[in-house]
């Protein structure tokens, strides 16, 4: 089997990079299990500080994501909130505020929700708990004392799964909401050890829904990126 030149690699990691974008509507049809057992064996190759692999994946479908979906909505009505990451609002610089708005602004204008329509937007995260109707969810934790160094490498597992999804053709979207409920999701999955960082639905897009053709921006490099020398 030849390997790849570079130029066909950079251009497969091109349209692969690029290619992966947030999905927020599954079909409900479930990932074939050999699929999903390659994809998370891949995302097992991501970087880690000193190999450590900090991570723990629970990953729910069938009977196990319709109960956890309803404890998750019951939690959010009851405003049970078990955040193990805080996520304060003003950890974003102004900069990073308007980057969010721009996007909240296409995102509720897909949904046809107005822009002080406080009580639709309010309904809407509540019905993402049942994971955008993903047949799929997984929930990632952060091993050993849930530090932010190892939530970074965390972070690049989750990367990496997100972009081996992609590979095999199913769509996903990590979903912060999720892991506000931390607690929930333990009690749910028994889970004894660990730091939920986040949750990632997962399935296959329906494309008819308008909500799947948001498109997001990016800053320029120079806004991000210095070149010493």
């Amino acid at each position: 089997m030849s390997l790849l030149a570079p130029a066909e690699l950079s251009d497969c990691a091109e349209k692969l990079i690029r290619g992966r974008h947030a999905t927020r509507a599954f079909r409900p049809e479930a990932v074939p299990e050999d699929t999903m057992r390659a994809i998370f064996s891949l995302a097992g190759a991501a970087p880690s500080n000193s190999n450590g692999q900090p991570w723990q994946v629970e990953v729910v479908s069938g009977a196990a994501r319709e109960r956890l979906a309803g404890a998750l909505r019951a939690a959010h009505a009851e405003k049970r909130i078990s955040a193990d990451f805080p996520y304060p609002e003003d950890m974003y610089s102004p900069v990073l505020q308007a980057r969010r708005a721009a996007f909240g602004a296409q995102l509720y204008e897909a949904l046809g929700i107005g822009a002080d329509d406080h009580k639709a937007r309010a309904a809407y995260d509540a019905e993402s708990l049942r994971f955008y109707g993903a047949p799929h969810a997984a929930f990632l934790f952060v091993t050993g004392d849930g530090g932010p160094r190892l939530a970074a490498d965390v972070g690049a597992y989750m990367q990496t799964l997100l972009l081996a999804m992609t590979a095999y053709g199913v769509a996903s979207c990590p979903q912060g909401l999720l892991s506000f409920y931390a607690d929930t999701v333990r009690t749910e999955l028994a889970v004894s050890e660990g730091q939920l960082l986040v949750g990632v639905s997962f399935g296959h897009a329906d494309e008819a829904a308008p909500v799947n053709h948001v498109t997001t921006g990016r800053a320029a490099l120079e806004a991000v990126t210095t070149f010493h020398r």
